[in-house]
């Protein structure tokens, strides 16, 4: 990887006790990317951000900030965070609590109390603005300290389960604001186990489970490579024809290794990769007389990928929940 980065992690552990939350991680963020840490709950995402914002301290291993700097004040002053357990004073009038904010981060009230009007007007809050926290939603109460982890415009914006608890309003308002500080050049680290959310924003992701890393890259990169040019997205014309199907061409392990029912379609996992296969999937159902409406190549989801690679026991523990529908999508260049 190549180019500035601003968060490099190598080697990372972090213990209580005997039990290992983060096993000798090791992962780097390129500098004005957003970056999913990704896994179910209890894979060690939260510890894993709590150390590269200094409320933690790893075992073993280093963590380097902006190219050099290690976690601590220096650093602090060019990151925003937003934490899983949010912090507000809930007897503060919302205003109050942003200049308050503000001026922990070195602005002044005056500054403070600028941006926190302006974050309240694009965050669909002004009307709030003399009411106490106390007043407020949980989801409104979320949207302010987000509003709080932005206001001093940091350089790292880290972001503990920010779409945990919002309805689907104020989760497409935050995604928005995430593709907004990415185009401003800003760099975006946060922590999910909402998999369709992730993947809606994401350009790098590393999924972990039990703290150590299972996979890591571009989102586009990984999808291509689970998908391997081997699932085929299938709707047949009526029931006869697909049940037909079933029986015969799909039934070929030689041609097809796997058939799921996905949410309106069928997807076909081919006994081997390349164009060729899916050819020839489609050569033997047109000669059958197969009535086909869709015959397309398809990448999985993150959750579909997340599944093959860590196993399905993780996700039917009910770690995944929220997850998405974790069919495939259609491929794209």
């Amino acid at each position: 990887m190549s180019g500035p980065t601003s968060v490099q992690l190598s080697g990372v552990t972090k213990r209580f006790g005997d039990f290992a939350a983060v096993d000798d991680l090791s992962l780097e963020v390129p500098a004005g990317v957003v970056y999913g840490v990704l896994g179910p709950n209890g894979a060690g995402k939260t510890t894993t951000l709590r150390m590269v914002n200094d409320i933690l301290a790893p075992d073993r291993g280093a963590i380097r900030l902006f190219g050099d700097l290690p976690p601590g004040r220096a650093a602090a002053r060019r990151i925003g965070y937003l934490p899983e357990e949010r912090g507000l004073y809930p007897k503060m009038r919302v205003a109050d609590a942003l200049r308050f904010f503000g001026e922990l981060r070195g602005m002044t009230g005056r500054a403070a109390s600028g941006r926190a009007a302006a974050w309240l007007e694009r965050l669909g809050l002004a009307e709030w603005t003399r009411h106490k926290v106390q007043e407020l939603s949980k989801g409104m109460q979320q949207k302010v300290q987000f509003a709080a982890a932005l206001l001093h415009e940091p350089d790292l914006i880290i972001l503990d389960e920010p779409w945990t608890g919002l309805d689907p309003i104020n989760s497409e308002v935050l995604r928005e604001v995430v593709q907004e500080q990415r185009a401003a050049g800003r760099t975006i680290l946060f922590s999910t186990h909402l998999m369709e959310q992730a993947e809606t924003v994401c350009d790098r992701v590393c999924l972990i489970v039990r703290g150590r890393r299972v996979l890591e890259g571009e989102v586009g990169r990984i999808k291509r490579e689970a998908a391997g040019d081997r699932l085929v997205a299938l709707v047949f014309a009526d029931p006869a024809a697909e049940a037909r199907a079933r029986t015969t061409v799909l039934a070929d392990a030689g041609l097809v290794a796997v058939v799921r029912e996905r949410r309106g379609f069928l997807e076909a996992e081919l006994a081997r990769e390349g164009q060729a296969a899916a050819d020839q999937l489609l050569h033997q159902l047109l000669a059958q007389g197969a009535a086909l409406r869709r015959f397309e190549m398809v990448e999985p989801s993150l959750h579909q990928i997340f599944v093959d690679r860590v196993g399905a026991e993780v996700a039917a523990g009910g770690d995944l929940a929220g997850h998405g529908q974790g069919g495939g999508e259609v491929a794209r260049a």
